[in-house]
């Protein structure tokens, strides 16, 4: 694919770009930080070019996603390379358990390998990511603490912290009493497993994430950040939906909030159009600051 090309995919992006002007995407007092997987259709056209935009954007931080023994097809030393040479950092990576993937990657399967690659990288944080449908069951659910507080230990061995994402459906009564959610915190040490919570997914549950943070302070040192359409529930950019970051944002020395990624899964515009409106309105707005 030639540039002219590319750009033209995302020319609502860079129209954004020059109306608020490129020199001043960088004021923000800590470097703006992004969850890959909102960009993974561009991601999947190139990789470089993808990560350009980014950085004009002002975002120098990732967390990534899709490790099988290569980094979106690269190398890690190829990886390492786009990344030096546009100024940019892995903060976090996410990875499956392995109960029913066969990938290299996962936390079940050459772990040792996939955390040297993450700290040739110089991620900090691993974090099992996501539960697909088969792995959503009683017994699989009784195994995770076990295997998530061993990944955990190989992992600060290794100087990464492991981390737990959730969705929604962890947020389901297991018993009758506790959620699924509550059941990996109770059975996992906060040491060897910490939590990354995503702001949109505990918020479509109806629960609020300033409990839990009374619960179990420090363990949440990662979140996604995303906002919540009114009505439908369905993904917005920051500042256009119902969550109130600013109520959850006071609570970060509580939670222990040590990163946090802009993330929008889908967008009914083009997404580097919704990424350009999240970045403004983090930028218009002191709280995020942290």
């Amino acid at each position: 694919m030639q540039r002219k090309e590319f750009l033209q995919l995302s020319s609502l992006g860079f129209l954004g770009l020059c109306s608020c002007g490129i020199s001043n995407v960088n004021d923000s007092r800590k470097p703006l930080a992004i969850q890959l997987y909102t960009v993974r259709h561009s991601i999947q056209k190139n990789l470089e070019l993808t990560f350009e935009q980014l950085a004009k954007l002002g975002f120098t931080g990732f967390e990534i996603y899709g490790y099988n023994g290569k980094f979106f097809r690269k190398t890690a030393n190829e990886f390492k390379a786009i990344l030096d040479n546009n100024g940019l950092k892995v903060i976090s990576s996410h990875h499956r358990t392995g109960m029913t993937d066969s990938e290299d990657g996962t936390l079940l399967k050459n772990w040792e390998k996939t955390l040297d690659d993450l700290n040739f990288i110089g991620a900090k944080y691993a974090v099992c990511s996501y539960l697909p449908e088969a792995e959503r069951t009683f017994e699989s659910y009784e195994k995770l603490p076990e295997i998530l507080e061993n990944a955990g230990r190989i992992s600060i061995q290794n100087g990464i912290q492991l981390a737990y994402h959730n969705h929604d459906f962890e947020f389901l009564k297991m018993d009758g009493e506790n959620t699924f959610y509550d059941f990996i915190l109770k059975n996992t040490s906060s040491d060897l497993v910490k939590m990354e919570l995503d702001l949109y997914w505990i918020s479509k549950a109806d629960l609020d994430p300033l409990i839990y943070f009374e619960k179990h302070p420090g363990r949440f040192p990662l979140w996604h950040v995303k906002d919540m359409k009114s009505g439908t529930k369905e993904f917005s950019e920051i500042g256009n939906g119902t969550i109130d970051f600013k109520r959850i944002f006071r609570a970060k020395e509580k939670a222990g909030l040590k990163h946090w990624f802009v993330e929008q899964d889908s967008s009914d515009k083009d997404i580097f159009e919704s990424v350009l409106m999240s970045r403004n309105y983090i930028n218009d707005n002191a709280f995020f600051k942290t």
